[in-house]
Parts: structure tokens; C-alpha cells; sequence
């Protein structure tokens, strides 16, 4: 499974939490703690929000611990909200476009999980990408395709609705055809706004963390070092950090059902 880490808050150096930290997003690349993977050598990306409204991006089919560009940039780049993402593939190709973060209309995601019986359901779940968004598929992973979906199904004015219908139907496929397996811890912002998810269906969700203070937000899919202020997001919930209001965690899916009944 992959590794990432997001981070909101006063505009700093990306070094400061990709490459610093004793447990940092590169040493997890090589050895990370809370992993069905040790090594996520299949590739690595950066995505930050600067002065333009699209997000950068930076992705490279190389380990990240063998990029010699990555240190360099991360020293120099500086941002106020940024992913980080070392990849440890679940079946489609180690591609540029397959690595992470994923971008469109100003929006940024990132995923750790997989669609279990994805060749089954890929043309299922391709489908829940409405027209206009379907030209910035670029990839092949299920990743790319469940943030095209939430993207398509409303998620620029309501990405929690949005996610949780996707979801949802994602959710009944899986059931339906095997079962099998879905994870989905991953994490997607507009560079004012940030939401993370830790959600399985027939499986144990893979880890997930954050660490709030006055100035910042870090949300991670293992800790970074010892400090005690990190807290587990507990399986199915959401965490909510919208642009000058404090962090929620919820439960996923709930407004959903209750809509549904």
C-alpha cells in the first residue's frame, strides 16, 4: 500500500515534512511501519498550491528515494497546502500518469487503497465520469477514475456529498461481484479546503493520522516521528477542514444513508 502525507497551514518549504522528519514520507518510501508494503518504490509525486489557482504538480516513476531531483526541490518549493505521495503499485503500470497526486479544475487527490476486482469493474466505475471530465483520465488506475467520479458527481461545490455517492456506489459494486475487497484512505483539497478519508468495505482500513495545532494541519498516513499530539482517524470517518473552521471527524456515509431512509 502506498504512503502520503497533506499539509495545510503557514506556507513552508515541503522539505520541512517530505524529506526532514526521522520517519519522513522518503524514509516511509523505503521502510514504512504501518504498511502491507515495506518499500513503495513504484513511483512518488508532489502536488502544491502556489499563486495560481491550478495546483503544481511534480511526479516521477523513480523511487523517491533514488531521485536526486526530489530534495533539491522540496528545499526550494514552498506552499500552504501540499501532498506528498510515495506509490506502491496494486496492478496497473508504474506510469507518470498513474502517480500521484492527481489533479483537475483546481482541485488535488491522492489515494492509498485499491478497487478489489478492478478489470471487473473498471468499465463500471469508468462510467460514473460524466462527459466533460472524462478527457482528464489520463491514467489507468482506479484511483484517477474514483476522483474523476466524485468530480463529476458534484464534488467542486460538495465534495463530501459527493465523495459519499460515489462511494456508496462503488461500495455496492464490490459487494455485488466477488465480494471483494475496497480500500479507500485518501485525501483531496481545492488549496482552501481539505478533506481525508480512511473507508473500507469487506477489509481492514489502512492507517491514518493527523496532528492539528494553531498554525497547521498534518494528515499522514503514518506518523512522522514520536510526538504524542498524532490521533488515528478511526475507520469509516472523514476528516473535515474547511477554510477557517476547526477539524471535524465524522462518520462516513452517515448524511447518506440518512438521505437514502
Amino acid at each position: 500500500m502506498c504512503r502520503w502525507i497533506a499539509y495545510r497551514g503557514e506556507t513552508i518549504a515541503l522539505s520541512h515534512y517530505v524529506t526532514e522528519p526521522v520517519h519522513s514520507l522518503v524514509t516511509q518510501s523505503l521502510a514504512a511501519l504501518e504498511s502491507t508494503a515495506s518499500t513503495n518504490g513504484d513511483g512518488f509525486g508532489l502536488g502544491w498550491f502556489g499563486e495560481y489557482p491550478e495546483p503544481g504538480l511534480y511526479r516521477e516513476v523513480r523511487p523517491a528515494w533514488s531521485d536526486e531531483n526530489l530534495r533539491y526541490l522540496c528545499r526550494h518549493l514552498r506552499s500552504h497546502l501540499f501532498f506528498g505521495h510515495v506509490r506502491a503499485a496494486t496492478g496497473t503500470p508504474v506510469t507518470r500518469p498513474n502517480c500521484h497526486p492527481f489533479s483537475c479544475g483546481g482541485w488535488l487527490f491522492m489515494h492509498n487503497g485499491f478497487v478489489g476486482g478492478w478489470s471487473a469493474l473498471r468499465r463500471r466505475i469508468e462510467a460514473l465520469i460524466p462527459d466533460p471530465f472524462y478527457p482528464s483520465r489520463v491514467g489507468t488506475t482506479d484511483s484517477e477514475a474514483i476522483f474523476l467520479a466524485i468530480l463529476g458527481a458534484g464534488g467542486m461545490t460538495d465534495p463530501l456529498g459527493a465523495s459519499e455517492r460515489v462511494l456508496a456506489q462503488i461500495s455496492e459494486m464490490v459487494r455485488e461481484t466477488g465480494p471483494h475487497e475496497f480500500r479507500f484512505t485518501a485525501c483531496l483539497a481545492n488549496g482552501k479546503d481539505l478533506y481525508a478519508f480512511r473507508y473500507a468495505v469487506n477489509d481492514a482500513a489502512n492507517s491514518l493520522y493527523y496532528r492539528e495545532s494553531t498554525n497547521e494541519l498534518l494528515v499522514v498516513s503514518e506518523p512522522l516521528d514520536q510526538d504524542p499530539r498524532w490521533q488515528s482517524v478511526p475507520e469509516n470517518h472523514v476528516l473535515i477542514a474547511r477554510e477557517g473552521e476547526g477539524v471535524v471527524v465524522r462518520p462516513l456515509l452517515e448524511s447518506y444513508r440518512a438521505a437514502a431512509e
